[in-house]
Protein backbone atom coordinates (compact mmCIF):
# COMPACT_ATOMS: atom_id res chain seq x y z
CA UNK A 1 0.00 0.00 0.00
CA UNK A 2 1.11 3.47 -0.54
CA UNK A 3 1.27 6.65 1.33
CA UNK A 4 -1.94 7.66 -0.39
CA UNK A 5 -3.68 5.12 1.53
CA UNK A 6 -7.12 5.83 3.69
CA UNK A 7 -8.39 3.61 6.84
CA UNK A 8 -11.48 4.58 8.74
CA UNK A 9 -11.10 6.78 11.64
CA UNK A 10 -8.59 9.32 12.74
CA UNK A 11 -7.97 10.26 16.22
CA UNK A 12 -8.79 14.32 16.16
CA UNK A 13 -8.67 16.58 19.60
CA UNK A 14 -9.47 13.50 21.39
CA UNK A 15 -12.04 12.18 19.42
CA UNK A 16 -12.33 9.33 16.90
CA UNK A 17 -13.98 10.56 13.62
CA UNK A 18 -14.67 9.49 10.04
CA UNK A 19 -12.10 9.99 8.07
CA UNK A 20 -13.93 12.27 5.66
CA UNK A 21 -15.05 14.58 8.88
CA UNK A 22 -11.40 14.82 9.74
CA UNK A 23 -11.50 18.70 7.96
CA UNK A 24 -9.35 21.66 9.14
CA UNK A 25 -10.20 25.38 8.03
CA UNK A 26 -8.59 26.88 5.06
CA UNK A 27 -7.02 30.13 7.80
CA UNK A 28 -5.34 27.69 9.74
CA UNK A 29 -2.02 29.14 10.64
CA UNK A 30 0.01 26.03 9.41
CA UNK A 31 -1.84 26.32 6.28
CA UNK A 32 0.04 29.62 5.81
CA UNK A 33 3.37 29.35 7.71
CA UNK A 34 3.80 25.24 8.36
CA UNK A 35 3.45 25.62 12.05
CA UNK A 36 3.04 22.06 12.35
CA UNK A 37 5.31 19.16 14.53
CA UNK A 38 4.68 15.75 13.97
CA UNK A 39 6.25 12.38 14.18
CA UNK A 40 6.05 8.66 11.77
CA UNK A 41 5.50 5.85 13.66
CA UNK A 42 5.39 2.13 12.65
CA UNK A 43 3.21 -0.84 13.63
CA UNK A 44 4.07 -4.17 12.81
CA UNK A 45 2.61 -7.57 13.42
CA UNK A 46 4.53 -10.08 15.91
CA UNK A 47 3.58 -13.14 17.21
CA UNK A 48 2.21 -11.77 20.12
CA UNK A 49 -0.38 -8.92 18.08
CA UNK A 50 -0.05 -5.82 16.51
CA UNK A 51 3.06 -4.16 18.29
CA UNK A 52 4.16 -0.14 17.75
CA UNK A 53 7.85 0.43 17.51
CA UNK A 54 9.24 2.86 19.69
CA UNK A 55 6.34 4.76 20.82
CA UNK A 56 7.20 6.25 23.98
CA UNK A 57 10.70 7.47 22.03
CA UNK A 58 8.38 9.43 19.25
CA UNK A 59 6.28 11.01 21.66
CA UNK A 60 8.70 12.27 23.64
CA UNK A 61 10.40 13.96 20.11
CA UNK A 62 7.04 15.48 19.20
CA UNK A 63 7.00 17.01 22.63
CA UNK A 64 10.47 18.14 22.30
CA UNK A 65 9.33 19.40 18.70
CA UNK A 66 6.62 21.29 20.07
CA UNK A 67 8.93 22.89 22.96
CA UNK A 68 11.28 24.59 20.62
CA UNK A 69 8.88 25.49 18.51
CA UNK A 70 6.80 26.70 21.77
CA UNK A 71 3.13 24.95 20.33
CA UNK A 72 0.98 24.49 23.57
CA UNK A 73 -0.27 21.16 23.65
CA UNK A 74 -3.60 20.35 25.44
CA UNK A 75 -3.00 16.49 25.89
CA UNK A 76 -0.56 14.16 27.56
CA UNK A 77 2.10 12.25 25.98
CA UNK A 78 0.29 9.21 27.42
CA UNK A 79 -2.81 10.38 26.32
CA UNK A 80 -1.18 10.73 22.55
CA UNK A 81 0.19 7.09 22.70
CA UNK A 82 -3.30 5.64 23.60
CA UNK A 83 -4.25 7.47 20.97
CA UNK A 84 -2.20 5.77 18.85
CA UNK A 85 -3.04 2.42 19.85
CA UNK A 86 -6.53 3.36 19.77
CA UNK A 87 -6.21 4.44 15.67
CA UNK A 88 -4.39 1.13 14.84
CA UNK A 89 -7.09 -0.98 17.07
CA UNK A 90 -10.23 0.58 15.43
CA UNK A 91 -9.18 0.66 11.98
CA UNK A 92 -8.06 -2.91 12.28
CA UNK A 93 -4.53 -2.20 10.88
CA UNK A 94 -2.25 -5.57 11.72
CA UNK A 95 0.71 -3.39 10.12
CA UNK A 96 1.08 0.55 9.30
CA UNK A 97 2.29 3.70 9.59
CA UNK A 98 0.98 6.23 12.46
CA UNK A 99 1.17 9.73 11.88
CA UNK A 100 0.58 12.19 14.79
CA UNK A 101 0.73 15.41 14.26
CA UNK A 102 0.35 19.15 16.42
CA UNK A 103 -0.95 22.06 14.63
CA UNK A 104 -1.87 25.43 14.72
CA UNK A 105 -5.40 25.52 13.59
CA UNK A 106 -7.36 29.02 12.91
CA UNK A 107 -5.49 31.09 15.73
CA UNK A 108 -5.22 34.11 13.10
CA UNK A 109 -2.77 35.39 10.90
CA UNK A 110 -0.18 36.49 13.14
CA UNK A 111 3.26 34.83 13.33
CA UNK A 112 3.37 35.03 16.80
CA UNK A 113 0.85 32.56 18.63
CA UNK A 114 -2.30 34.26 21.04
CA UNK A 115 -1.36 33.53 24.74
CA UNK A 116 -4.21 31.28 25.30
CA UNK A 117 -4.02 29.47 21.81
CA UNK A 118 -3.79 25.78 21.96
CA UNK A 119 -2.75 23.44 18.98
CA UNK A 120 -5.09 20.81 17.33
CA UNK A 121 -3.83 17.36 17.26
CA UNK A 122 -4.29 14.41 15.41
CA UNK A 123 -3.33 10.94 14.68
CA UNK A 124 -4.08 9.08 11.82
CA UNK A 125 -2.97 5.57 10.69
CA UNK A 126 -3.03 3.61 7.16
CA UNK A 127 -1.48 0.78 5.63
CA UNK A 128 2.15 1.50 4.08
CA UNK A 129 4.45 -0.81 3.34
CA UNK A 130 8.35 -0.29 2.34
CA UNK A 131 8.87 3.54 1.55
CA UNK A 132 11.38 3.28 -1.27
CA UNK A 133 10.02 -0.04 -2.72
CA UNK A 134 10.29 -3.91 -1.84
CA UNK A 135 13.25 -4.29 -4.81
CA UNK A 136 15.25 -1.50 -2.88
CA UNK A 137 15.53 -3.64 0.32
CA UNK A 138 16.57 -6.02 -1.44
CA UNK A 139 18.62 -4.66 -4.05
CA UNK A 140 19.32 -1.35 -2.91
CA UNK A 141 18.54 2.35 -4.17
CA UNK A 142 20.18 4.86 -6.64
CA UNK A 143 20.55 8.05 -5.25
CA UNK A 144 22.67 11.50 -6.38
CA UNK A 145 24.12 13.86 -4.37
CA UNK A 146 21.60 16.79 -3.91
CA UNK A 147 22.50 20.51 -5.01
CA UNK A 148 20.62 21.97 -1.79
CA UNK A 149 22.22 21.71 1.43
CA UNK A 150 20.52 20.91 4.57
CA UNK A 151 19.62 23.07 6.96
CA UNK A 152 22.26 25.55 8.38
CA UNK A 153 23.02 26.08 12.34
CA UNK A 154 20.80 28.62 13.99
CA UNK A 155 18.32 29.49 11.11
CA UNK A 156 15.45 26.63 11.75
CA UNK A 157 16.31 23.68 13.97
CA UNK A 158 16.79 20.28 12.53
CA UNK A 159 16.24 18.58 15.86
CA UNK A 160 12.87 19.88 15.67
CA UNK A 161 10.61 17.42 13.61
CA UNK A 162 8.39 20.50 11.64
CA UNK A 163 5.97 20.55 8.90
CA UNK A 164 8.22 23.95 7.63
CA UNK A 165 11.39 21.92 7.87
CA UNK A 166 10.29 19.69 5.15
CA UNK A 167 10.31 22.08 2.81
CA UNK A 168 13.71 21.60 2.20
CA UNK A 169 13.17 18.06 1.98
CA UNK A 170 10.57 18.72 -0.90
CA UNK A 171 13.55 20.71 -2.94
CA UNK A 172 15.83 17.66 -2.12
CA UNK A 173 13.72 14.40 -3.32
CA UNK A 174 11.94 16.46 -6.40
CA UNK A 175 15.02 17.24 -7.81
CA UNK A 176 16.73 13.68 -7.19
CA UNK A 177 13.41 12.08 -8.82
CA UNK A 178 14.09 14.68 -12.07
CA UNK A 179 16.92 13.84 -12.11
CA UNK A 180 16.43 9.89 -12.38
CA UNK A 181 17.33 8.42 -8.96
CA UNK A 182 15.50 6.79 -5.66
CA UNK A 183 16.40 9.58 -3.49
CA UNK A 184 19.08 11.80 -2.51
CA UNK A 185 21.87 12.88 -0.02
CA UNK A 186 22.43 16.32 1.04
CA UNK A 187 25.12 17.84 2.22
CA UNK A 188 25.11 20.01 5.05
CA UNK A 189 26.60 23.86 4.69
CA UNK A 190 30.48 22.88 5.59
CA UNK A 191 30.08 20.42 2.87
CA UNK A 192 29.49 17.29 5.50
CA UNK A 193 27.29 14.25 4.44
CA UNK A 194 24.31 15.10 6.19
CA UNK A 195 21.29 12.88 5.37
CA UNK A 196 18.25 12.19 2.74
CA UNK A 197 15.18 13.80 1.88
CA UNK A 198 13.46 11.93 5.14
CA UNK A 199 16.40 8.97 6.01
CA UNK A 200 19.39 9.17 8.08
CA UNK A 201 22.53 7.56 6.25
CA UNK A 202 25.15 5.58 7.38
CA UNK A 203 28.84 4.69 5.77
CA UNK A 204 30.54 1.24 6.35
CA UNK A 205 33.98 0.67 5.71
CA UNK A 206 36.19 -1.82 6.83
CA UNK A 207 33.68 -3.10 9.46
CA UNK A 208 32.97 -0.04 10.62
CA UNK A 209 29.92 2.06 10.28
CA UNK A 210 30.36 5.61 10.69
CA UNK A 211 26.88 8.37 10.90
CA UNK A 212 27.47 11.91 11.02
CA UNK A 213 26.46 14.12 14.21
CA UNK A 214 23.24 16.14 14.93
CA UNK A 215 25.41 19.04 14.10
CA UNK A 216 25.54 18.50 10.24
CA UNK A 217 21.68 19.59 10.14
CA UNK A 218 19.82 16.07 10.62
CA UNK A 219 17.03 14.96 12.43
CA UNK A 220 18.18 12.98 15.18
CA UNK A 221 16.75 9.28 13.98
CA UNK A 222 14.64 7.39 16.44
CA UNK A 223 15.65 4.24 13.44
CA UNK A 224 18.89 5.76 13.60
CA UNK A 225 19.66 5.22 17.65
CA UNK A 226 17.97 1.81 17.15
CA UNK A 227 20.17 0.95 14.27
CA UNK A 228 23.83 2.05 16.78
CA UNK A 229 22.52 0.33 19.50
CA UNK A 230 21.54 -2.84 17.37
CA UNK A 231 24.98 -2.29 15.49
CA UNK A 232 26.99 -2.85 18.57
CA UNK A 233 24.93 -5.42 20.69
CA UNK A 234 26.26 -7.34 16.71
CA UNK A 235 29.81 -6.27 18.25
CA UNK A 236 30.11 -3.70 14.93
CA UNK A 237 32.02 -0.26 15.90
CA UNK A 238 29.88 2.64 14.97
CA UNK A 239 31.69 5.93 15.14
CA UNK A 240 29.77 9.19 15.18
CA UNK A 241 31.97 11.61 12.88
CA UNK A 242 31.52 14.24 9.92
CA UNK A 243 31.73 12.60 6.78
CA UNK A 244 32.91 14.16 3.95
CA UNK A 245 31.36 13.56 0.66
CA UNK A 246 34.19 11.26 -1.34
CA UNK A 247 33.63 8.96 1.57
CA UNK A 248 30.18 7.93 0.35
CA UNK A 249 32.33 6.79 -3.57
CA UNK A 250 34.72 4.98 -1.36
CA UNK A 251 32.81 3.24 0.97
CA UNK A 252 32.34 -0.92 1.20
CA UNK A 253 28.32 -0.31 1.60
CA UNK A 254 25.87 2.16 2.15
CA UNK A 255 22.43 2.59 4.22
CA UNK A 256 19.44 4.57 4.20
CA UNK A 257 17.64 4.22 8.32
CA UNK A 258 14.34 5.33 8.93
CA UNK A 259 10.89 5.01 10.44
CA UNK A 260 9.36 4.79 6.48
CA UNK A 261 12.67 3.70 4.75
CA UNK A 262 13.48 1.35 7.58
CA UNK A 263 16.91 -0.26 6.68
CA UNK A 264 17.08 0.22 2.68
CA UNK A 265 20.52 -0.22 1.27
CA UNK A 266 22.23 2.02 -1.33
CA UNK A 267 23.33 0.47 -4.63
CA UNK A 268 25.17 3.86 -6.00
CA UNK A 269 25.75 7.54 -5.46
CA UNK A 270 26.00 9.33 -8.64
CA UNK A 271 26.68 6.68 -10.79
CA UNK A 272 29.34 5.33 -8.68
CA UNK A 273 28.75 2.02 -7.50
CA UNK A 274 28.70 1.48 -3.67
CA UNK A 275 31.18 -1.86 -3.25
CA UNK A 276 29.55 -4.40 -5.71
CA UNK A 277 26.85 -2.14 -6.22
CA UNK A 278 24.00 -4.31 -4.20
CA UNK A 279 23.28 -4.90 -0.62
CA UNK A 280 26.52 -5.52 1.54
CA UNK A 281 26.86 -8.05 4.05
CA UNK A 282 26.79 -5.77 7.10
CA UNK A 283 24.13 -3.81 5.61
CA UNK A 284 21.97 -7.70 5.32
CA UNK A 285 23.27 -8.36 8.67
CA UNK A 286 21.98 -5.57 10.56
CA UNK A 287 18.56 -5.60 8.17
CA UNK A 288 17.83 -8.66 9.36
CA UNK A 289 18.27 -8.10 12.93
CA UNK A 290 16.50 -4.76 12.62
CA UNK A 291 13.23 -6.52 10.97
CA UNK A 292 13.42 -9.75 13.36
CA UNK A 293 13.44 -7.15 16.30
CA UNK A 294 10.60 -5.17 15.10
CA UNK A 295 8.47 -7.90 14.10
CA UNK A 296 9.21 -10.13 17.30
CA UNK A 297 10.61 -12.75 15.83
CA UNK A 298 13.91 -11.94 18.39
CA UNK A 299 13.82 -11.17 22.19
CA UNK A 300 12.44 -7.48 22.72
CA UNK A 301 15.72 -7.12 25.36
CA UNK A 302 15.13 -2.82 24.96
CA UNK A 303 11.69 -2.97 25.57
CA UNK A 304 10.68 -0.96 21.99
CA UNK A 305 7.71 -2.63 21.51
CA UNK A 306 4.23 -1.50 22.85
CA UNK A 307 1.61 -3.79 22.21
CA UNK A 308 -1.74 -1.94 20.29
Amino acid sequence: MSATSTSEFIWFNGKLIPWQEANVHVMSHALHYGSSVFEGIRAYVTPNGTCIFRLKEHIDRLFNSAKIYRFPLAYTKEEIMEACKAVVRENKLESGYIRPLAFMGNVGLGLSFPKDAKADVMVGAIPWGAYLGEEGLQKGVRVGVSSWNRLAPNTIPTEAKAGGNYLSSILIANEAHQNGYDEAIALDVNGYVSEGSGENIFVIKDKVLYTAPFTCGLLPGITRASVITLARDLGYEVVEQRIPREMVYLADELFFSGTAAEITPIASVDGIDVGAGCRGPITKHIQETFFAYVKGESEDRHGWLTRV
